[in-house]
């Protein structure tokens, strides 16, 4: 694995859909297979079917992604404190050595107080640091900002109107994120509007002006994402509809397909510096070697070429179908900070 920065995407739902399926397809291709996933049922460990939640997803994903030959591990990090907690040593080793990092519905704010400060959390921001894209979906991603909105203490039980502190993932890269999923939601009908994450328009209007100066408010509508690549400082929509970006009282519009420039979420900046895995879960294995077999053809080398030069004029949709090409000659890229270089596609 490179040491560069590994890509992050928000989904607000339907990451089993047709739609969702891309989005995977779209990171799973920056890796040679076998395609490692660790999948946390964290979000959902208050659910006594917490295991069928995480179970789903990993079935889609072993047949959605069959061709990278996907190797799944389920990692049911569910309560602290106890034996199947996001501290167990033992049940995070898969963690160390994932390309993909999975996490989904539940509650946002349980989310956090399972997995702030935790040996899991740490392992996480380490493996992103080392290359590993890491997948947030619903509750997941809601969890992930600078605050989490508290859905199930609000929309369920009835709770004053309040926000709670996050996991600040994009802390270090300057965003201060309120991330919102189920943006245009519609489940209410005509008579409760359930937009906002359930909160409806009025009462996000309150919640809005609650926020800490220079908060960036995401919203994602339904079967939507947005894959991040922070080494490049852009995002990619991608789904069925678009995002909304409040910023500075300020509002502005992506659709899907559209490329948004991550500082328009905030003051966005490169954050290199390194994370080590906790010592207590066991270090991923080194690197491996280069291909010793048949070498790359010469049209694979010309068209890595080409895909550098594509990146530095920052031609994505180009860098992009050149390594569609490049894969369909046998060959995976893997970008790393030192430049590109192939790996053979197993067989």
């Amino acid at each position: 694995m490179s040491s560069q920065l590994g890509l992050v995407a928000l989904i607000s739902s339907g990451e089993t859909s047709p739609n969702g399926g891309r989005l995977f397809e779209a990171i799973a291709r920056r890796y040679a297979p076998p395609l490692r996933i660790a999948i946390l049922e964290t979000p959902a460990g208050f659910e006594v079917n917490s295991d069928r939640v995480a179970g789903r997803i990993a079935d889609y994903l072993q047949q959605r992604l069959a061709k990278y030959a996907p190797q799944i591990h389920v990692i049911p990090a569910r309560q602290r404190g106890t034996p199947l907690g996001p501290d167990n040593p033992e049940l995070l080793a898969t963690l160390t050595t994932a390309h993909l990092i999975f996490m989904g519905p539940g509650s946002p704010t349980y989310t956090v107080r399972q997995l702030r400060d935790t040996l899991a959390w740490r392992a996480i921001l380490a493996r992103h640091r080392q290359g590993a894209a890491v997948v947030l979906a619903s509750a997941a991603a809601v969890a992930a900002g600078f605050v989490a909105l508290p859905v199930y203490e609000i929309y369920k039980a009835g709770a004053a109107l309040h926000w709670y502190e996050g996991l600040n993932f994009f802390g270090p890269y300057g965003l201060k994120l309120a991330i919102v999923s189920h943006w245009n939601n519609t489940s209410g009908g005509a008579e409760l509007d359930t937009s906002r994450c359930y909160m409806g328009q009025s009462r996000f209007a309150s919640l809005a002006a609650m926020l800490p100066q220079l908060t960036t408010i995401l919203g994602i509508d339904e079967h939507t994402g947005l894959i991040m690549d922070l080494e490049e400082g852009r995002g990619e929509v991608l789904g069925r509809g678009g995002l909304t970006v409040v910023r500075d009282g300020r509002e502005q519009r992506f659709e899907a397909h559209q490329v948004i420039p991550l500082a328009a979420l905030g003051t966005f900046h490169q954050a290199y510096e390194g994370i080590s895995l906790p010592p207590e879960i066991p270090a991923p294995p080194e690197a491996s070697a280069q291909n010793t077999g048949a070498p790359p053809s010469q049209e694979a080398l010309t068209l890595v070429a080409q895909r550098e030069k594509a990146r530095q004029m920052q031609n994505w949709e180009e860098a992009d179908n050149l390594r569609d090409r490049i894969l369909e000659l046998g060959w995976h890229v893997e970008d790393t900070a030192d430049g590109s270089r192939l790996v053979p596609v197993s067989g």
